[in-house]
């Protein structure tokens, strides 16, 4: 569905009020969406659904996913964590979890961002250099 422009300057405008301190509020998501239910304005269904696409970006780019070859310990995984939240700020949803095909190193997804020190990359990459 084919989003109008004024629909779009709505729904940003709406998620700019739902962000207190850097951080989105979901009570205030929810009650900006209740009253665009309840006055129903002009395409607010375009307006809707641009406001959920705007909801969804900023949970991915606030979600961490971190995977290793091997369990981490406390302290790697804090370690993580530190240098994560230096580079995209404080509030982070981390996930580690384990793949053995990685073979060694990690891989980091935070939103369309995809950190891959893994083995498993760099023999991939000299595979498709030869």
């Amino acid at each position: 569905m084919k989003v109008p422009k004024q629909a779009r300057r709505d729904a940003k405008q709406l998620f700019r009020n739902c962000v207190v301190n850097g951080s989105l509020d979901e009570n205030r998501a929810r009650q900006t969406v209740t009253a665009v239910i309840a006055r129903k304005p002009r395409k607010y269904m375009a307006i809707l659904s641009q406001f959920e696409h705007l909801v969804k970006l900023y949970v991915e780019r606030r979600t961490a996913k971190v995977e290793s070859a091997a369990v981490l310990s406390p302290g790697e995984q804090s370690a993580v964590a530190q240098s994560l939240a230096a580079r995209y700020g404080a509030g982070l949803n981390l996930t580690f979890c384990q793949n053995p095909a990685l073979i060694g190193g990690l891989r980091i997804q935070i939103g369309s961002d995809v950190y891959d020190g893994s083995v498993k990359a760099r023999l991939n990459l000299l595979r498709e250099s030869f």
